[in-house]
């Protein structure tokens, strides 16, 4: 019975080979003879857990699609329609708000990661700066669909962050009504938002992650040591031309990935079924409040992983420097691989100055999150967000000093951890 299955499949691959002949080779290339280090630690798992989530956005999107409505009359019946009368429509709706905010962790884990061990140093800068366009679009669609709702928060979210376009000299109340179709949110701002969220950005951001992918696999992964796999000896078990300390990613990594992936389902699951709002993290209380333009809600904020900006955002005086601070924020990243003058890659060979700056960097970052999730009236907040926001241009200003005067340990010739 083996023998007639192996038998069966060997023949569909031949069948499928003989009309397709340029599949195999980009499988091989990107699969099974896609050497990646034997040292990969679970800081690397973050890459394959944004694809998973970003499949469940996009299937679990095509379904709330089928039901909702972009318009401001009937925009939240729709969703609460979704909710209480398509069968297991809940959960879809679910999956997709948790997904929105599960893709962030794993997008700010992944980054940190290439933070840690140097993976946009030479030869990987395309890699880096194709991953922060992701990173880009990413913020943009995931506005968009915060707004589609037509809640409280996600009207007068939109109204806030659309009007800093406002700011801009001479034609910024122009470009702000051009953006909502109106003087206010409304009919035409949810029928572009909506378009630009299933339609466009999707496949903007499909053809940015194909690319991210492609560039990486032309120059090889990183790994936690920094070192180069292809300059070690040459040769192993899997072929006489493959890199000594390189493994091939199918089926070494898809079956060590997919155990990491089943447990972040199982993760995922937990807070879909018992805690989708997240104490009002992942869904806010306002937004269960259908949008009325006549009463503001207490404290406008954006959701949890806008709030780092946001809070830059808020404590600049001046409206404009606000927002070059805020957007200034998310361009500076592009700039990492030309600022960091390491001579080594992985913080594991970089001094003790390197490891406390980056250190402090997450702590500056994780509590300017804080800062922007809460009201911004306290004056003792804003002059730390102040500080916390003079920091994290600093660190990156800087880095062409410190990352050179840093003391290094010395990398060695291979890899020296198979995990």
């Amino acid at each position: 019975m083996a023998n007639i299955i192996t038998r069966t499949a060997e023949g569909v691959v031949d069948w499928f080979n003989a009309r397709a002949p340029g599949f195999m080779p980009v499988y091989r290339k990107h699969m099974s003879e896609y050497y990646a280090p034997k040292n990969f630690n679970i800081w690397y798992i973050f890459g394959v857990l944004s694809i998973v989530v970003l499949v469940n956005q996009i299937l679990t999107g095509i379904f709330l699609t089928m039901h909702f409505k972009p318009s401001a009359a009937e925009a939240f019946a729709s969703v609460e329609y979704i909710m209480r009368d398509v069968e297991w429509g809940w959960l879809i709706r679910y999956m997709h708000s948790t997904g929105a905010s599960l893709f962030f962790i794993v997008v700010y884990i992944h980054m940190f990661r290439g933070l840690m061990y140097g993976s946009y140093q030479k030869p990987r800068e395309l890699v880096w700066i194709l991953g922060m366009l992701i990173y880009l679009v990413l913020m943009a669609e995931a506005f968009l669909g915060y707004v589609l709702p037509w809640g409280q928060m996600s009207f007068w979210g939109a109204k806030v962050i659309i009007s800093l376009f406002g700011a801009v000299p001479v034609i910024g109340n122009g470009l702000t009504e051009w953006i909502m179709g109106d003087y206010l949110p409304g009919d035409a701002t949810l029928n572009r938002f909506f378009a630009l969220h299933v339609i466009a950005l999707p496949l903007v951001l499909l053809l940015l992650v194909v690319l991210h992918i492609f560039a990486l696999h032309e120059v090889g992964s990183n790994n936690p040591d920094g070192v180069e796999i292809k300059k070690g000896p040459k040769g192993n078990r899997w072929s006489t031309t493959a890199p000594a300390d390189g493994v091939p990613f199918h089926p070494y990594y898809t079956v060590k990935d997919g155990f990491y992936v089943g447990g972040f389902l199982i993760f995922a699951a937990f807070i879909v079924f018992f805690a989708p709002a997240m104490g009002g993290w992942f869904l806010e209380h306002d937004n269960f409040s259908e949008a009325n333009r006549l009463v503001t809600p207490e404290h406008i904020k954006p959701v949890w992983y806008y709030t780092p900006y946001y809070a830059m955002l808020r404590v600049v005086p001046n409206k404009l420097g606000g927002v070059l601070v805020m957007f200034g924020a998310i361009a500076i990243l592009f700039l990492v691989p030309w600022l960091d003058r390491a001579k080594v890659k992985s913080y594991r060979y970089r001094g003790v100055l390197s490891k406390v700056l980056l250190g402090l960097f997450a702590i500056c970052f994780v509590w300017l999150g804080k800062i922007g999730a809460g009201p911004g009236t306290d004056p003792v907040e804003t002059i730390i967000g102040r500080f916390l926001t003079a920091f994290y241009f600093l660190f990156f200003l800087t880095m062409p000093i410190w990352t050179r005067i840093d003391k290094t340990k010395p990398v060695p010739d291979r890899v020296t951890t198979h995990d």
